[in-house]
């Protein structure tokens, strides 16, 4: 079978289910990090921590059962210092654009204009990226702190299933502890149609277990918008768009886990593997979000916002779209896809995105929402 179809196919269902479920409990990672800061709301970031764990279990699970033969996932690198700034960039942004490249998606499928604003904030600091490529991967270079591991097991030269167990184990007795005070039972007065973070949590990470074994690769979004932003810029310039570096390389190659055939992709101005891989999954969140919207009758355009807040999501989309290729790629793709195989250029992505939410936070309540 034609590995095309298996991906396209994979995509679009998927990202169905994600628009729609992410939409029916306002799962917004951003908001979710940008709360522990503001309301000093630890619990508002759990379901966060379960996805990852849910994935760490479900993909060790699924490599000793011999159904990931592409373990670490394609795409990965060795970890740089660049690693932590770009987390860092992202995590401003992702504050003052109000979501991160998934959670505007949805929100815009929706029918929110910041959201919409924000996306295209986001397709511009992928273009500005495109500039400054060339220094940056030199600095990725010059940065790089091992060339020998790129998960935390491989550096270390343990099992992952231990790496897991460590992990896990703790968390059981948690999730145990948090069931037992009532933390994840739906609240009193719960919208119509809601459903409860804790169980989206566990659904995305059933589906990027699905993706995983289907593509080849946990979800990820963001290539696909630098890939929008090329078909622009070629459109529109098509002599000066030969010449920007990034848009010539072929950054992703692996071979398809079910059917073996080589795929091949950049995020240049042509329909490849990452095409094919990201962009129906685009499609499917914003019609996800949107059919959801539509069932509950809540679909409008959400226009009649301050000024002053369309400039904070244009900015903070410009951030996102700049460090979600400068890490590279976002918090979908290294939280829920990086982090449950402790690799470590999604570790520092974490480490260098919490600070820069604290400081995104203050900025925002200092000059957008007085």
């Amino acid at each position: 079978m034609d590995p095309y179809i298996i991906i396209i196919y994979t995509g679009l269902l998927l990202g169905l289910a994600t628009g729609f479920l992410m939409h029916r409990s306002d799962f917004c990672v951003a908001g979710m990090v940008r709360d522990l800061f503001l309301f000093s709301q630890p619990k508002k970031v759990i379901p966060i921590v379960i996805v990852v764990v849910t994935s760490m279990a479900l993909f060790e699970g699924a490599r000793l059962f011999g159904l990931l033969p592409l373990y670490p996932f394609p795409g990965l690198k060795p970890p740089s210092v660049m690693n932590l700034l770009g987390g860092f960039i992202f995590g401003i942004g992702m504050v003052l654009a109000g979501g991160c490249v998934v959670g505007v998606l949805y929100k815009a499928g929706a029918g929110s204009v910041l959201a919409m604003t924000a996306l295209f904030g986001i397709l511009a600091g992928c273009g500005i990226y495109a500039e400054a490529h060339p220094l940056w991967s030199t600095l990725l270079k010059t940065t790089t702190l091992t060339d020998t591991a790129i998960t935390i097991p491989q550096l270390f030269h343990i099992s992952p299933t231990l790496a897991c167990l460590i992990v896990i184990l703790p968390f059981v007795y948690l999730f145990m502890k948090w069931q037992r005070s009532g933390l994840f039972k739906m609240p009193t007065f719960a919208p119509q149609g809601y459903i409860r973070p804790v169980v989206t949590a566990i659904l995305l990470a059933l589906i990027g277990l699905i993706s995983y074994l289907l593509v080849g690769r946990p979800m990820g979004i963001t290539s696909s918008y630098a890939k929008m932003t090329a078909f622009v810029e070629r459109l529109i310039l098509p002599s000066y768009y030969e010449t920007v570096s990034l848009y010539q390389l072929t950054t992703l190659k692996y071979n398809h886990p079910l059917t073996g055939e080589l795929l091949t992709g950049g995020v240049g101005a042509t329909f490849d593997a990452i095409a094919a891989i990201e962009m129906p999954l685009v499609m499917g969140i914003l019609t996800g979000s949107f059919l959801s919207a539509v069932l509950l009758k809540e679909w409008r355009l959400y226009i009649h916002q301050p000024l002053r807040q369309y400039l904070s999501v244009f900015i903070g989309g410009i951030l996102v779209g700049f460090a979600s290729r400068a890490t590279p790629s976002c918090n979908l793709y290294h939280i829920f896809g990086g982090l449950p195989i402790f690799n470590m250029q999604s570790i520092l992505f974490l480490i260098g995105l919490l600070p820069g939410a604290w400081l995104g936070s203050r900025i925002l309540t200092r000059f957008v929402i007085k």
